[in-house]
């Protein structure tokens, strides 16, 4: 099955469009400096386009993005940082698991409603199973960490922090 083109009924070029949309998201222009420097190069696009645009594809630049840095960090040089906080939802405490790298990029999250074990098992696999296993892993005293990590095979990445 191939993919469609996400730009098929589009008259400007795919180009353009990236070039709009990075502008405003990556050097935080407004969407009336973004039509403004289109327009000195002689592109006619109004600021209602480019937040349409942003909209319509921002989310598949991004996503290119992360792929695009996950694939060139290599997952031997990564260290994790793992924490959980209780929030509440509709009145029940639950449990936020998540996993941050070293850059400070959040990796994975995940709810539980218990704060166990079996769900740190389950958040440690599925974050692996995702981005790869890391050489590190940063976590706090909790001993849910250390006994899913044994299960695991991976006790020695383990090092905690506070």
């Amino acid at each position: 099955m191939t993919r469609r083109n996400p730009f098929k009924y589009f008259k400007t070029s795919p180009d353009i469009i990236r070039l709009a949309v990075m502008l405003y998201v990556r050097f935080q222009f407004s969407l009336r400096n973004v039509e403004g420097l289109r327009h000195e190069r002689g592109i006619d696009i109004s600021r209602e386009t480019v937040r349409y645009w942003l909209h319509r594809f921002g989310p598949m630049f991004a996503a290119e993005i992360r792929k695009r840095r996950i694939a060139g960090m290599g997952s031997s040089l990564r260290r994790w940082h793992l924490d959980e906080i209780f929030l509440k939802i509709n009145g029940e405490r639950h449990c936020l698991w998540h996993a941050v790298d070293h850059e400070g990029e959040v990796l994975e999250s995940f709810v539980t409603k218990t704060r166990d074990k079996k769900a740190a098992l389950k958040f440690l696999k599925k974050a692996m199973r995702k981005h790869g296993p890391p050489e590190v892993i940063v976590t706090d005293k909790l001993r849910s960490y250390s006994a899913a990590l044994k299960e695991i095979g991976a006790g020695a990445w383990q090092e905690t922090g506070r």
